[in-house]
């Protein structure tokens, strides 16, 4: 008995040994990071700019493959149904894992379940832009100006039931204005048609308009989240620009399929903590309109979970169904 038991611990010790090399060596090829939307819209620049980073660290290729559609639902999808390795990630946010489950009835994965979350890259508040012809210089000007032209005006956003579209409900219900909602296949057609004034205004993640604000292009009437964003300090809050009790912060992070090994979400975790911790990456994202991320996978596992319930509540709330 004592030579069989030693025979199996001797056997447990080995393939334990023989399975660290697989898991220390991670990755060893090329890593692809599925973006649920469109490119030049904010979750696909974060994703690229977090991709070049561990590209760098890790020593391996992290590649974007862009998959819109759905709301973020179909490539989310793809990363839910893909090996639970390592090598196929999801550049999730806000909308696709906090907003879809309380909108879609039928949503196509579970945003808790189907997932392993990493850590939460950047977020950002999402902004209320104007084109410049818009004879609005605040939020109580454009307020006004809606009361005083019902189903005048229009709004566009990113996609139907995401953070930007959701933002302009919230208002609608908060205010009791009458302003239409057109959606777009991501931020980038978004932007072009507000540019040009085919409409008059626009909610999107600031990354992806921040540029154009400076540049003069659309004007800036207030950010989504409770306070002024660091890097636009001249940008009011919706709250404090008559709106009180108004609140929305986008996220953006990566997640694995369910089942990837704990070694691996952990090797990725300390990678991308430690990329952003560096100063020049902090700067990066904070001129493009974004805090750091960081959180363990713990505490994104929370953050979804409580995202899931709040919306819930909002949806609820403003009656706004999925198209």
């Amino acid at each position: 008995m004592n030579i069989l038991k030693r025979f199996f611990i001797l056997l447990i010790a080995a393939l334990a040994c023989t399975a660290l090399p697989a898991l220390a060596e991670y990755p060893d090829k090329p890593v692809k990071i599925i973006v649920p939307y469109p490119p030049a819209g904010t979750t696909d620049i974060l994703a690229r700019l977090i991709a070049q980073r561990l590209s760098e660290r890790m020593k391996q290729p992290f590649v974007i493959e862009n998959r819109p559609g759905a709301s973020g639902a179909i490539g989310s999808v793809a990363v839910a149904k893909s090996p639970a390795d390592g090598y196929t990630l999801l550049m999730g946010t806000l909308n696709s894992h906090g907003i879809n489950p309380a909108l879609f009835k039928n949503l196509p994965y579970d945003a808790g379940k189907d997932f392993a979350p990493i850590t939460i890259v950047g977020s950002t508040p999402n902004v209320l832009a104007v084109h410049p012809s818009v004879p609005a210089r605040n939020l109580a000007e454009l307020l006004a100006l809606a009361r005083a032209k019902p189903g005048s005006l229009n709004f566009g956003s990113t996609s139907q039931g995401g953070s930007p579209h959701m933002s302009g409900e919230l208002l609608k219900s908060l205010t009791g204005v009458d302003i239409a909602h057109i959606p777009y296949k991501g931020a980038g057609p978004m932007l072009i048609d507000l540019i040009g004034g085919q409409v008059q205004m626009g909610f999107d993640n600031l990354p992806s308009s921040i540029g154009h604000i400076r540049s003069g292009k659309i004007r800036a009437i207030a950010v989504t989240t409770a306070q002024r964003f660091p890097g636009t300090p001249e940008i009011p809050t919706m709250a404090e620009s008559g709106v009180p009790g108004y609140e929305v912060s986008a996220w953006f992070g990566l997640l694995a399929p369910a089942g990837t090994p704990k070694p691996v979400i952990d090797a990725l975790y300390a990678s991308i903590a430690a990329i952003l911790r560096q100063p020049e990456v902090m700067k990066q994202l904070f001129d493009l309109g974004a805090e750091p991320g960081g959180n363990t996978p713990e505490a994104y596992a929370r953050q979804i979970a409580a995202d899931v319930e709040k919306w819930k509540k909002v949806v609820a709330a403003t009656g706004v169904k999925a198209e």
